[in-house]
C-alpha cells in the first residue's frame, strides 16, 4: 500500500488522482467507487452524502454524489460513463463511515461502466499512484492526511 504524506492508497485500487476518487473491479462486472483518504482529509468529517440513485446514468467528469462536510459541499466526480446499480445506504445513513474506512465500508456507489476497458486506461493503478499524488499534493499546497487530522 502506498502512503503519501500520511494518506493511505491501497495497491489493488485504480485512482482518478485529479478528482480524488478510487475504483475497484468487482467480479460481477460492476465497479465500486469511493473517495480517497486524500479527499476525506481535505473535506473533513462528512455530515451528508447524497449519491445518484440506482438506475440513473452517470457521465464522465460529472457528479455521482454530493458530499457535505462541516467546511465543504461539492460533487464526487466519476471518471467514466455508466449506470449506478447500487448505493451505499449505510454511508448515506452514517456519512462518518467514509472518514473511518474510505476503502471498504465507505464506498459511495456501485456502477456498471459503459466501457470499463477504455475507462481503466485513464486511471492510475495503485502500485503507481504515489508519485502522481505527491505531485498533486505539492501543487495543491496540501501537507497531507496527518496534518489535516491534527
Amino acid at each position: 500500500m502506498a502512503n503519501v504524506r500520511g494518506c493511505d492508497l491501497p495497491d489493488e485500487l485504480l485512482y482518478d488522482v485529479p478528482n480524488n476518487m478510487w475504483y475497484r473491479d468487482e467480479a460481477d462486472g460492476t465497479v465500486l467507487a469511493g473517495m480517497t483518504s486524500v479527499a476525506l482529509a481535505l473535506a473533513g468529517q462528512l455530515v451528508a452524502v447524497t449519491p445518484r440513485k440506482a438506475g440513473r446514468a452517470v457521465q464522465a467528469g460529472k457528479s455521482c454524489a454530493t458530499i457535505e462536510s462541516g467546511k465543504w459541499v461539492g460533487p464526487a466526480k466519476i471518471a467514466f460513463d455508466g449506470e449506478v446499480t447500487a448505493v451505499n445506504d449505510a454511508l448515506v445513513a452514517s456519512p462518518k463511515i467514509a472518514n473511518a474506512d474510505p476503502y471498504q465500508a465507505g464506498w459511495l456507489i456501485r456502477v456498471k461502466p459503459a466501457d470499463w476497458a477504455a475507462a481503466k486506461q485513464a486511471l492510475t493503478p495503485g502500485t503507481q499512484v504515489a508519485a502522481p499524488y505527491d505531485a498533486k499534493m505539492t501543487a495543491d499546497g496540501f501537507a497531507g492526511c496527518t496534518a489535516a487530522a491534527a
